[in-house]
């Protein structure tokens, strides 16, 4: 068996947002190979003339729209009431229980201005329990059965 057959790369999974009810996410994974991708995506080099030496910097705001469409793949049940818990934003007029819909930039817009769920974000894709297959249970045979067998 050859462990580089069995290596994914990426790999998402739904995982409920603790705290606000019925919040949704569809999280992919990163391997270290993406990650290491997508840092180097959103990485600079630049000269110093005072150091006279190459400077690499990182793009955050690149990075975090790289990295929001690497991860949040989509989601479900985001209320605006939710949405309030997250950052400030203006509700007045809003239907609360109304759904903020998904869409790659929503997400960008989230995982940006949101500390909590960006925290939450880097804490659920880099936990490798999140996305490991769950053991599939045997179905015991009934006791009838194993007595027939006998």
């Amino acid at each position: 068996m050859e462990l580089k057959k069995l290596v994914v790369d990426s790999k998402s999974m739904w995982i409920d947002f603790a705290g606000l009810e019925g919040f949704s996410v569809e999280v992919a994974n990163l391997s270290r190979k993406e990650i290491t991708g997508l840092r180097k995506k959103c990485t600079t080099t630049k000269f110093n003339r005072r150091s006279r030496a190459a400077e690499e910097a990182l793009d955050e705001d690149k990075f975090v729209t790289e990295f929001s469409r690497a991860t949040v793949k989509n989601w479900k049940g985001l209320t605006l009431a939710h949405l309030e818990a997250l950052i400030l934003v203006e509700t007045e007029g809003q239907e609360l229980s109304q759904e903020v819909e998904y869409t790659e930039e929503n997400a960008e817009v989230l995982v940006s201005q949101s500390t909590e769920f960006d925290t939450w974000l880097n804490e659920v894709v880099f936990d490798l329990d999140n996305f490991r297959s769950k053991p599939k249970r045997q179905v015991p045979t009934p006791a009838r059965a194993t007595v027939q067998k006998s």
